[in-house]
């Protein structure tokens, strides 16, 4: 067990290598000068010359490659262009927020899309089945930012039960304690006696967690049918069935038990992408985390934090693979006996 973690260790190297290059590539091979892009029309030669200098422009591309690559070693992600501030700084104010929305969006992809798949399972070709898997086809072809705008049409803007954006209500005066906003409610609730901050926080979070969620959602349950389809044809499953074992028992201990393998692969893959997934729900949303953040840099052309927000992503990403390697081994005992 041990030798396997370690040995997926040892292949972040080359996976985190192969990112940071292709990112400095990305941004280094693209067209137009960047300091000329980032400083407007307007700026004057000696400016140009600057900023040039700042970055390391007026150097040979290799040489800007092993500057880069020595500072993100050294976790120095440089300093945006925009704000003047230190990227890991910014990265590390915003990447609650992010967090708290992806968990989120995740739990009830999960919780919901598994139900459905096991459902549809147990309820072959009816039309519980086919009801459950025509609306997954659609929720997995839905685009984010659409999806997005028709909540917030329906219920902020029709109904007027959730509000539009935003984390909290800026009417109250809130001082985070974690940055994570529900648990920072529930502490004040605890401290002041009132829930108002808690319960804000949740309405802010209903809508862009069912935005972002949805294609994960629905991932999940043609995973988690596909899955409990194959398991329910064992012989292990008709002898228990057989036996006289409650059907309720059959399907949740011994069925979803051993038909999770695939899923737990596809929630950490999924968990993963909401990352991506979060820039465009964000956005939308004005939800103030990293992917948001990264669509203001882009529009801005603020390279350096574009670069060291991808960066980060893909390092989230790349751990978030391993930590599912690791409890896919743990859950499967043959990867485990390998």
């Amino acid at each position: 067990m041990i030798k396997h973690i370690l040995k997926r260790l040892a292949l972040l190297i080359p996976t985190l290598f192969g990112v940071i290059t292709l990112v400095f590539l990305m941004i280094a091979l693209a067209p137009g000068d960047p300091a000329r892009v980032m400083l407007g029309e307007r700026a004057n030669a000696e400016q140009i010359a600057q900023l040039r200098a700042e970055l390391g422009l007026d150097k040979p591309l290799i040489q800007q490659y092993g500057l880069y690559l020595s500072r993100v070693v050294r976790l120095d992600l440089g300093k945006s262009i925009a704000t003047g501030q230190q990227i890991a700084r910014e990265i590390a104010d915003r990447f609650p927020a992010t967090i708290e929305l992806a968990w989120y969006a995740m739990i009830f992809a999960t919780i919901v899309g598994m139900l459905l798949g096991v459902t549809s399972a147990i309820r072959r070709n009816t039309w519980v089945d086919y009801t459950t898997m025509g609306g997954a086809l659609v929720g997995v072809s839905m685009p984010v930012f659409w999806l997005g705008l028709v909540l917030i049409m329906v219920f902020s803007v029709w109904l007027n039960l959730l509000p539009t954006g935003g984390r909290m209500n800026i009417r109250y005066y809130f001082t985070p304690i974690t940055n994570f906003y529900v648990i920072d409610g529930i502490l004040l609730w605890i401290k002041e006696g009132t829930p108002k901050y808690l319960w804000s926080a949740i309405q802010h979070l209903i809508l862009p967690t069912i935005a972002l969620g949805t294609i994960p959602l629905a991932i999940i349950a043609r995973t988690t049918r596909s899955s409990m389809l194959e398991v329910l044809q064992q012989d292990y499953i008709k002898t228990a069935r057989s036996a006289g074992i409650r059907e309720k028992r059959v399907i949740y201990r011994y069925a979803l038990k051993n038909a999770l393998l695939p899923v737990i692969t596809v929630i950490g893959l999924q968990f993963g992408l909401l990352l991506s997934g979060a820039i465009l729900t964000e956005t939308v949303f004005s939800w103030p985390g990293i992917g948001r953040w990264i669509y203001i840099s882009i529009g801005a052309r603020d390279y350096p934090a574009v670069q060291g927000g991808i960066i980060f992503i893909s390092t989230f990403f790349v751990l978030i693979n391993l930590a599912v390697d690791i409890l896919y081994s743990v859950v499967n005992p043959k990867i485990r006996l390998q």
